[in-house]
Protein backbone atom coordinates (compact mmCIF):
# COMPACT_ATOMS: atom_id res chain seq x y z
CA UNK A 1 0.00 0.00 0.00
CA UNK A 2 1.68 3.01 -1.14
CA UNK A 3 2.06 6.20 0.89
CA UNK A 4 -0.38 8.45 -1.22
CA UNK A 5 -3.06 5.87 -0.37
CA UNK A 6 -2.68 5.93 2.81
CA UNK A 7 -3.17 9.37 2.64
CA UNK A 8 -6.33 9.23 0.99
CA UNK A 9 -7.67 6.92 3.36
CA UNK A 10 -7.24 8.90 6.16
CA UNK A 11 -8.52 11.59 4.47
CA UNK A 12 -11.57 10.15 2.93
CA UNK A 13 -12.54 7.28 6.06
CA UNK A 14 -15.19 7.59 8.42
CA UNK A 15 -14.86 10.46 10.37
CA UNK A 16 -14.29 8.14 13.40
CA UNK A 17 -11.14 7.25 11.96
CA UNK A 18 -9.49 10.46 12.13
CA UNK A 19 -10.01 10.93 16.21
CA UNK A 20 -7.78 8.84 18.12
CA UNK A 21 -8.36 6.26 20.07
CA UNK A 22 -7.71 9.01 23.11
CA UNK A 23 -10.82 11.01 22.41
CA UNK A 24 -13.06 7.51 22.44
CA UNK A 25 -11.52 7.43 25.74
CA UNK A 26 -11.98 10.69 26.95
CA UNK A 27 -16.01 10.33 25.82
CA UNK A 28 -16.16 7.29 27.96
CA UNK A 29 -14.47 8.84 31.12
CA UNK A 30 -16.83 12.05 31.03
CA UNK A 31 -19.99 9.61 30.22
CA UNK A 32 -19.25 7.75 33.81
CA UNK A 33 -19.73 11.24 35.76
CA UNK A 34 -16.32 12.95 36.25
CA UNK A 35 -17.08 16.65 34.90
CA UNK A 36 -13.93 17.72 37.25
CA UNK A 37 -12.11 15.49 34.92
CA UNK A 38 -9.94 18.98 32.56
CA UNK A 39 -10.50 18.21 28.83
CA UNK A 40 -6.46 19.72 28.76
CA UNK A 41 -5.04 16.42 29.99
CA UNK A 42 -7.03 14.43 26.63
CA UNK A 43 -5.73 17.15 24.55
CA UNK A 44 -2.11 16.89 25.51
CA UNK A 45 -2.06 13.52 24.87
CA UNK A 46 -4.11 13.57 21.51
CA UNK A 47 -1.93 15.92 20.64
CA UNK A 48 1.07 13.40 21.04
CA UNK A 49 -0.73 10.70 18.64
CA UNK A 50 -0.72 13.06 16.51
CA UNK A 51 2.37 14.44 16.32
CA UNK A 52 3.71 11.12 16.40
CA UNK A 53 2.10 10.21 13.08
CA UNK A 54 3.32 13.48 11.69
CA UNK A 55 6.77 12.21 11.62
CA UNK A 56 6.36 9.03 10.75
CA UNK A 57 3.51 10.07 7.63
CA UNK A 58 7.04 12.51 6.57
CA UNK A 59 9.49 9.51 6.93
CA UNK A 60 6.64 7.12 4.56
CA UNK A 61 7.06 10.25 2.34
CA UNK A 62 10.10 9.55 1.05
CA UNK A 63 11.29 7.90 -2.09
CA UNK A 64 11.79 4.25 -2.12
CA UNK A 65 15.45 4.92 -3.46
CA UNK A 66 15.68 7.07 -0.18
CA UNK A 67 14.21 4.82 2.39
CA UNK A 68 17.05 2.91 4.48
CA UNK A 69 19.96 5.64 3.43
CA UNK A 70 22.22 7.35 5.75
CA UNK A 71 20.17 11.03 5.64
CA UNK A 72 16.70 8.54 6.05
CA UNK A 73 17.98 7.35 9.15
CA UNK A 74 19.28 10.59 10.30
CA UNK A 75 15.50 11.67 10.10
CA UNK A 76 14.24 8.63 11.80
CA UNK A 77 16.84 9.61 14.52
CA UNK A 78 15.26 12.88 14.43
CA UNK A 79 11.94 11.59 14.70
CA UNK A 80 12.91 9.45 18.06
CA UNK A 81 14.19 12.70 19.56
CA UNK A 82 11.66 14.86 18.85
CA UNK A 83 8.82 11.96 20.35
CA UNK A 84 10.82 11.26 23.18
CA UNK A 85 11.22 14.62 24.17
CA UNK A 86 7.49 14.88 23.60
CA UNK A 87 6.66 12.24 25.85
CA UNK A 88 9.22 13.52 28.51
CA UNK A 89 6.78 16.77 28.91
CA UNK A 90 4.18 14.63 29.57
CA UNK A 91 5.11 12.35 32.35
CA UNK A 92 6.81 15.54 33.73
CA UNK A 93 3.10 17.21 33.62
CA UNK A 94 1.38 13.90 34.74
CA UNK A 95 4.15 12.65 37.51
CA UNK A 96 1.80 12.54 40.36
CA UNK A 97 0.12 9.70 38.72
CA UNK A 98 3.43 7.55 37.79
CA UNK A 99 3.72 5.95 40.43
CA UNK A 100 0.18 4.54 41.17
CA UNK A 101 -1.05 1.42 39.64
CA UNK A 102 -1.40 0.91 37.01
CA UNK A 103 0.89 3.65 35.67
CA UNK A 104 3.91 2.58 37.43
CA UNK A 105 4.09 -1.02 35.91
CA UNK A 106 3.82 0.80 32.54
CA UNK A 107 6.59 3.19 33.08
CA UNK A 108 8.57 0.47 34.39
CA UNK A 109 8.15 -1.36 31.72
CA UNK A 110 8.90 1.17 29.06
CA UNK A 111 12.34 2.12 31.11
CA UNK A 112 13.36 -1.52 31.04
CA UNK A 113 12.98 -1.46 26.97
CA UNK A 114 14.94 1.33 26.66
CA UNK A 115 17.88 -0.10 28.84
CA UNK A 116 17.74 -2.91 26.45
CA UNK A 117 17.78 -0.41 23.37
CA UNK A 118 20.83 1.01 24.81
CA UNK A 119 22.71 -2.19 23.49
CA UNK A 120 21.20 -1.73 20.23
CA UNK A 121 22.50 1.85 20.33
CA UNK A 122 26.49 0.25 21.05
CA UNK A 123 26.14 -2.40 18.17
CA UNK A 124 25.02 0.22 15.28
CA UNK A 125 27.58 1.97 16.74
CA UNK A 126 30.02 -0.60 15.80
CA UNK A 127 28.27 -0.97 12.79
CA UNK A 128 28.91 2.28 11.63
CA UNK A 129 32.70 1.75 12.38
CA UNK A 130 32.68 -1.36 9.87
CA UNK A 131 31.25 0.83 7.19
CA UNK A 132 33.91 3.51 7.37
CA UNK A 133 36.72 0.43 7.10
CA UNK A 134 34.66 -0.61 4.00
CA UNK A 135 35.44 3.32 3.15
CA UNK A 136 38.75 3.17 3.76
CA UNK A 137 39.47 0.49 1.09
CA UNK A 138 36.96 2.65 -1.35
CA UNK A 139 39.71 5.31 -0.74
CA UNK A 140 42.58 3.53 -1.50
CA UNK A 141 40.93 3.02 -4.89
CA UNK A 142 40.13 5.97 -5.59
CA UNK A 143 43.83 6.91 -4.36
CA UNK A 144 45.20 4.07 -6.60
CA UNK A 145 44.16 6.07 -9.94
CA UNK A 146 44.18 10.09 -8.41
CA UNK A 147 46.04 11.87 -10.96
CA UNK A 148 47.99 9.57 -13.04
CA UNK A 149 48.21 10.68 -16.67
CA UNK A 150 48.23 6.75 -17.57
CA UNK A 151 46.88 4.27 -15.73
CA UNK A 152 49.47 1.29 -15.14
CA UNK A 153 49.39 -2.48 -14.17
CA UNK A 154 50.74 -1.32 -10.87
CA UNK A 155 47.62 0.92 -10.23
CA UNK A 156 45.60 -2.32 -11.00
CA UNK A 157 47.43 -4.24 -8.60
CA UNK A 158 46.93 -1.50 -6.01
CA UNK A 159 43.36 -1.39 -6.46
CA UNK A 160 42.52 -4.93 -6.47
CA UNK A 161 44.04 -5.91 -3.30
CA UNK A 162 41.82 -3.02 -1.70
CA UNK A 163 38.82 -4.52 -3.30
CA UNK A 164 40.28 -7.71 -2.43
CA UNK A 165 40.15 -6.82 0.79
CA UNK A 166 36.48 -5.07 0.98
CA UNK A 167 34.75 -7.62 -0.22
CA UNK A 168 36.61 -10.08 2.40
CA UNK A 169 35.26 -7.91 5.12
CA UNK A 170 31.67 -7.56 3.85
CA UNK A 171 31.71 -11.18 3.16
CA UNK A 172 32.48 -11.78 6.92
CA UNK A 173 29.65 -9.65 7.88
CA UNK A 174 27.28 -11.75 5.86
CA UNK A 175 27.49 -14.33 8.18
CA UNK A 176 25.12 -14.95 11.36
CA UNK A 177 27.76 -15.32 13.51
CA UNK A 178 29.74 -12.36 13.08
CA UNK A 179 31.30 -10.37 16.14
CA UNK A 180 31.37 -7.05 15.64
CA UNK A 181 30.13 -5.89 18.84
CA UNK A 182 33.01 -7.25 21.39
CA UNK A 183 35.56 -3.88 21.40
CA UNK A 184 33.82 -2.88 24.82
CA UNK A 185 33.46 0.21 23.90
CA UNK A 186 31.11 2.58 25.34
CA UNK A 187 28.83 5.96 24.09
CA UNK A 188 30.78 8.87 25.62
CA UNK A 189 30.54 7.72 29.29
CA UNK A 190 32.96 9.97 30.34
CA UNK A 191 30.86 12.87 29.21
CA UNK A 192 27.79 11.37 30.80
CA UNK A 193 29.37 11.11 33.73
CA UNK A 194 29.67 14.86 33.99
CA UNK A 195 26.67 15.63 33.54
CA UNK A 196 25.29 13.14 36.05
CA UNK A 197 27.57 12.13 38.85
CA UNK A 198 24.98 9.86 39.72
CA UNK A 199 25.29 7.34 36.86
CA UNK A 200 27.70 5.39 39.25
CA UNK A 201 25.10 3.02 39.66
CA UNK A 202 24.38 2.67 35.98
CA UNK A 203 27.72 0.49 35.64
CA UNK A 204 25.51 -2.78 35.66
CA UNK A 205 23.85 -2.01 32.69
CA UNK A 206 25.63 -2.92 28.62
CA UNK A 207 28.09 -0.44 27.62
CA UNK A 208 29.26 -2.43 24.68
CA UNK A 209 27.71 -6.02 23.51
CA UNK A 210 28.78 -9.48 24.09
CA UNK A 211 30.08 -11.93 21.77
CA UNK A 212 27.36 -13.87 22.31
CA UNK A 213 24.96 -10.67 22.09
CA UNK A 214 22.21 -11.33 19.35
CA UNK A 215 20.21 -8.12 17.34
CA UNK A 216 17.27 -10.49 16.37
CA UNK A 217 16.89 -11.51 20.47
CA UNK A 218 17.77 -8.23 21.56
CA UNK A 219 14.41 -6.97 19.66
CA UNK A 220 12.49 -9.55 20.58
CA UNK A 221 13.01 -8.98 24.27
CA UNK A 222 11.74 -4.93 23.56
CA UNK A 223 8.53 -6.36 21.94
CA UNK A 224 7.81 -8.75 24.51
CA UNK A 225 4.58 -8.26 26.06
CA UNK A 226 4.19 -4.72 24.26
CA UNK A 227 0.03 -5.37 23.59
CA UNK A 228 -2.58 -2.74 23.18
CA UNK A 229 -3.27 -1.42 26.67
CA UNK A 230 -6.87 -2.96 28.10
CA UNK A 231 -10.00 -0.70 28.18
CA UNK A 232 -10.29 -0.30 32.00
CA UNK A 233 -6.94 0.70 32.63
CA UNK A 234 -6.91 3.15 29.76
CA UNK A 235 -10.31 4.70 31.71
CA UNK A 236 -8.57 4.48 35.02
CA UNK A 237 -5.14 6.61 34.32
CA UNK A 238 -7.05 8.87 31.78
CA UNK A 239 -5.43 7.85 28.29
CA UNK A 240 -2.33 8.45 30.30
CA UNK A 241 -0.64 4.62 29.61
CA UNK A 242 -1.54 5.10 25.74
CA UNK A 243 1.07 7.68 25.64
CA UNK A 244 3.78 5.57 27.05
CA UNK A 245 2.40 2.47 24.74
CA UNK A 246 2.99 4.74 21.94
CA UNK A 247 6.39 5.77 22.62
CA UNK A 248 7.59 2.14 23.53
CA UNK A 249 5.89 1.13 20.31
CA UNK A 250 8.18 3.83 18.69
CA UNK A 251 11.50 2.79 20.78
CA UNK A 252 11.12 -0.55 19.27
CA UNK A 253 10.40 0.36 15.51
CA UNK A 254 13.36 2.79 16.08
CA UNK A 255 15.60 0.06 17.00
CA UNK A 256 14.37 -2.72 14.57
CA UNK A 257 14.86 -0.28 11.27
CA UNK A 258 18.49 0.66 13.33
CA UNK A 259 19.02 -3.20 13.05
CA UNK A 260 17.61 -4.25 9.21
CA UNK A 261 19.85 -1.22 8.11
CA UNK A 262 22.89 -1.22 9.85
CA UNK A 263 25.39 -4.71 9.94
CA UNK A 264 25.36 -6.23 13.63
CA UNK A 265 25.41 -9.35 15.66
CA UNK A 266 22.66 -12.01 14.42
CA UNK A 267 20.79 -9.04 12.28
CA UNK A 268 16.90 -10.54 12.27
CA UNK A 269 13.88 -9.08 10.79
CA UNK A 270 11.23 -11.37 12.32
CA UNK A 271 9.97 -9.12 15.10
CA UNK A 272 5.98 -8.48 14.09
CA UNK A 273 4.55 -5.37 14.29
CA UNK A 274 0.59 -6.21 15.55
CA UNK A 275 -0.80 -3.00 16.21
CA UNK A 276 -4.41 -1.52 15.42
CA UNK A 277 -4.41 1.34 13.09
CA UNK A 278 -7.17 3.08 15.68
CA UNK A 279 -4.03 4.63 16.66
CA UNK A 280 -3.25 7.57 14.28
CA UNK A 281 0.17 6.48 13.91
CA UNK A 282 -0.07 2.97 13.14
CA UNK A 283 -0.48 3.23 9.83
CA UNK A 284 2.64 4.96 8.74
CA UNK A 285 4.56 2.74 10.86
CA UNK A 286 3.24 -0.48 9.24
CA UNK A 287 3.57 0.71 6.19
CA UNK A 288 7.37 1.68 6.51
CA UNK A 289 7.49 -1.79 7.87
CA UNK A 290 6.19 -3.49 4.96
CA UNK A 291 8.34 -1.22 2.73
CA UNK A 292 11.46 -2.08 4.75
CA UNK A 293 10.56 -6.24 4.65
CA UNK A 294 9.93 -5.47 0.46
CA UNK A 295 13.01 -4.71 0.50
CA UNK A 296 15.23 -7.18 2.50
CA UNK A 297 12.99 -9.29 -0.09
CA UNK A 298 14.59 -8.51 -3.10
CA UNK A 299 17.10 -11.08 -4.63
CA UNK A 300 19.90 -8.82 -4.10
CA UNK A 301 19.50 -7.80 -0.94
CA UNK A 302 18.71 -11.08 1.16
CA UNK A 303 22.15 -11.64 1.74
CA UNK A 304 23.07 -8.36 2.69
CA UNK A 305 24.74 -7.57 5.64
CA UNK A 306 22.43 -3.99 5.81
CA UNK A 307 19.68 -2.89 3.83
CA UNK A 308 21.48 0.76 4.32
CA UNK A 309 21.58 2.03 0.73
CA UNK A 310 24.69 3.08 0.99
CA UNK A 311 25.94 -0.22 1.53
CA UNK A 312 24.40 -1.72 -1.25
CA UNK A 313 26.12 1.02 -3.45
CA UNK A 314 29.54 -0.04 -2.39
CA UNK A 315 28.59 -3.76 -3.73
CA UNK A 316 27.47 -2.34 -6.93
CA UNK A 317 30.61 0.04 -7.52
CA UNK A 318 33.03 -2.11 -6.43
CA UNK A 319 31.66 -5.18 -8.43
CA UNK A 320 31.86 -3.19 -11.68
CA UNK A 321 35.33 -2.28 -10.60
CA UNK A 322 36.39 -5.51 -10.31
CA UNK A 323 34.83 -6.84 -13.31
CA UNK A 324 36.60 -3.92 -15.00
CA UNK A 325 40.22 -4.89 -13.54
CA UNK A 326 39.96 -8.65 -14.42
CA UNK A 327 39.17 -7.94 -18.07
CA UNK A 328 41.91 -5.00 -18.96
CA UNK A 329 44.90 -5.29 -20.94
CA UNK A 330 48.08 -2.97 -21.30
CA UNK A 331 48.42 -0.85 -22.62
CA UNK A 332 45.05 0.57 -21.98
CA UNK A 333 43.29 1.91 -24.83
CA UNK A 334 41.90 5.51 -24.93
CA UNK A 335 37.88 3.74 -25.16
CA UNK A 336 38.97 1.59 -22.22
CA UNK A 337 40.65 4.48 -20.05
CA UNK A 338 37.73 6.46 -20.01
CA UNK A 339 35.59 3.56 -19.08
CA UNK A 340 38.41 3.31 -16.14
CA UNK A 341 37.80 7.24 -15.10
CA UNK A 342 34.28 6.89 -15.32
CA UNK A 343 34.06 3.88 -13.30
CA UNK A 344 36.58 5.81 -10.67
CA UNK A 345 34.36 8.50 -10.40
CA UNK A 346 31.74 6.24 -9.64
CA UNK A 347 33.46 4.93 -6.71
CA UNK A 348 34.08 8.33 -5.79
CA UNK A 349 30.66 9.49 -5.36
CA UNK A 350 29.97 6.58 -3.23
CA UNK A 351 32.83 7.95 -1.07
CA UNK A 352 32.07 11.21 -0.60
CA UNK A 353 28.02 10.04 -0.12
CA UNK A 354 29.51 7.70 3.09
CA UNK A 355 32.20 10.18 4.28
CA UNK A 356 30.09 12.84 4.30
CA UNK A 357 26.89 11.33 6.19
CA UNK A 358 28.50 8.24 8.87
CA UNK A 359 29.54 10.79 11.51
CA UNK A 360 26.11 13.04 11.53
CA UNK A 361 24.47 9.54 12.09
CA UNK A 362 26.75 8.53 14.85
CA UNK A 363 26.36 11.58 16.40
CA UNK A 364 22.29 10.83 16.21
CA UNK A 365 22.82 7.60 17.74
CA UNK A 366 24.79 8.49 20.41
CA UNK A 367 22.83 11.40 21.03
CA UNK A 368 19.63 8.79 21.24
CA UNK A 369 21.61 7.26 23.59
CA UNK A 370 22.23 9.77 25.71
CA UNK A 371 18.79 11.03 25.95
CA UNK A 372 17.28 7.59 26.46
CA UNK A 373 20.06 7.57 29.62
CA UNK A 374 18.91 10.74 30.71
CA UNK A 375 15.19 10.52 30.57
CA UNK A 376 15.52 7.29 32.65
CA UNK A 377 17.34 8.55 35.53
CA UNK A 378 15.12 11.79 35.50
CA UNK A 379 11.97 9.44 34.91
CA UNK A 380 12.81 6.95 37.92
CA UNK A 381 14.41 10.57 40.42
CA UNK A 382 10.89 12.09 39.39
CA UNK A 383 8.92 8.59 40.89
CA UNK A 384 10.56 8.11 43.47
CA UNK A 385 9.90 11.44 44.71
Amino acid sequence: MPATDFQETSSSSSPSFGFSILSRRRDQIHSMGSPNQSTGHGDELEAFQRQVAKHFQELLTADSGEILSIKWLQNLLDTFLCCQEEFKVILFNNKVCLNKPPMDKYVSDYYERSVKALDVCNAIRDGIDQIRQWQKSLEIVLCSFDNQRSIGEGHFRRAKKALADLAIGMLDDKGSNNVLGHRNRSFGRNNLQKEHKSLGHYRSLSWSVSRTWSASKQLQAISGNLVVPRNNETISTNGLNLAVFTMSYVLLFVMWALVAAIPCQDRGLQTHFNVSKQFLWAGPILLLHERILEESKKRDRRSACGLLREIHEIENCARKMNELADCVKFPLTEEKEREVKQRVEEVGLVYEGIKDGLDPLERRVREVFRRIVCSRMEGLDCISR
